[in-house]
């Protein structure tokens, strides 16, 4: 049993791995189907005629998401607005989530250039998430508390031992081959939130590690999928999951959590993911059909790489002049296939069909 007392700093946290059994028969079946489920999405995505068309709106719902498990809420609507207009936008939560995606693809983009997950990638990720230059909480005193206030953990505490931690989890991250990938996902995921490494951002840049684990691990070559969604869905569970491994070194209902998690996330994913590739076939034809003048096959993608788009965004594509461009969106409005909102100066065009699939829960 742990030597765990909720009020004391956890430099007694097991490093990893646990040695506790942690392939039971339930879990491995469990890694079977979420295994399956994944590799569908996968395929799928690997498929598309453009594999990264629908990256940006699908980082910005898992931003979106992500963030509203720390209760920093806004909306699809101001979110995509936000992201496409020039004026910037005074919402500190919508800044947040939008810092929230730029800290996704910053990860993704050094995961490229050196697959490793290390504790110097954690602390660009949360750098950018926090918008400073945050590091490892040198500061004593942390403690994770409930809502009412009561002491329900209290993690490592000094540098030296947090960065003992965290060279630990690099490691096993790196170099561990020996567990099913699936089930490390978890045991990493523990240990980071375990660890705490940062004043702020830990749940953020946790997750955003899951996303990098599952490229990292040749799981999901696009990782695109709302891992949050469901963390929002079940998130008393993940807390009291999370709680167990401390408390009572329980092991399999997190493993389970964050299967399930997986098999649900990649499951939904791929619906969504049909409904929109079968959305954009349908406004393509007729497109095509009403408006074979304005159609092209670049057009179209514009449309559904984000809900929102406007003139800049066509003629950035080479589409047209501008006179060319904005004839073309105001016709595709006066079709139905768009609608205009003025964001401050600038006009805006969304395509709400698109806006309507990701809003369906």
């Amino acid at each position: 049993m742990n030597k765990f007392d909720r009020n004391v700093p956890y430099n007694d946290l097991p490093l990893l791995p646990p040695s506790t059994d942690i392939e039971t028969k339930q879990i491995l079946r469990k890694t079977i189907s979420a295994g399956r489920a994944l590799a569908q999405l996968n395929g799928t995505l690997l498929n598309l005629p453009n594999p990264t068309l629908f990256l940006d709106t699908i980082y910005l719902q898992e931003a979106k998401a992500s963030s509203e498990v720390e209760n920093i809420l806004t909306t699809n609507d101001i979110l995509y607005k936000s992201l496409i207009a020039n004026k910037k936008t005074e919402d500190l939560a919508t800044k947040e989530v939008l810092s929230y995606k730029e800290a996704l693809w910053l990860g993704l983009e050094q995961l490229n250039k050196k697959p490793l997950i290390t504790t110097n990638l954690c602390i660009n990720i949360v750098q950018c998430i926090k918008q400073n230059t945050a590091s490892i909480r040198v500061t004593p005193g942390t403690t994770l508390r409930n809502t009412k206030n009561e002491v329900i953990y209290t993690p490592p505490s000094g540098e030296a031992i947090i960065r003992e931690k965290l060279a630990n989890l690099e490691k096993f991250i790196n170099e561990d081959n020996t567990i099913d990938p699936l089930i490390k996902m978890a045991l990493m995921h523990y240990q980071f939130e375990a660890i705490h490494p940062f004043a702020d951002g830990n749940g953020r840049t946790g997750r955003i590690l899951l996303l990098l684990y599952l490229k990292q691990s040749g799981l999901l070559d696009t990782p695109a999928i709302y891992l949050s969604e469901y963390i929002i869905k079940n998130k008393a569970d993940y807390y009291k999951c999370l709680l167990a491994v401390t408390e009572k070194n329980d092991w399999e209902k997190l493993i389970l959590y964050m299967l399930n998690m997986i098999e649900e996330t990649s499951t939904n994913g791929l619906a969504r993911l049909k409904k929109i590739t079968t959305t954009m076939d349908q406004t393509t034809n007729e497109i095509k059909a009403k408006l074979p003048k304005v159609y092209s096959k670049d057009l179209i993608e514009i449309l559904f790489r984000l809900p929102y788009t406007k003139r800049q965004h066509l003629i950035d594509e080479n589409i047209g002049n501008p006179k060319t461009v904005g004839s073309y969106l105001q016709t595709l409005e006066k079709n139905g296939f768009l609608k205009s909102v003025k964001v401050g100066k600038e006009k805006l065009y969304l395509n709400q069909r698109l806006l309507k699939i990701l809003e369906e829960k």
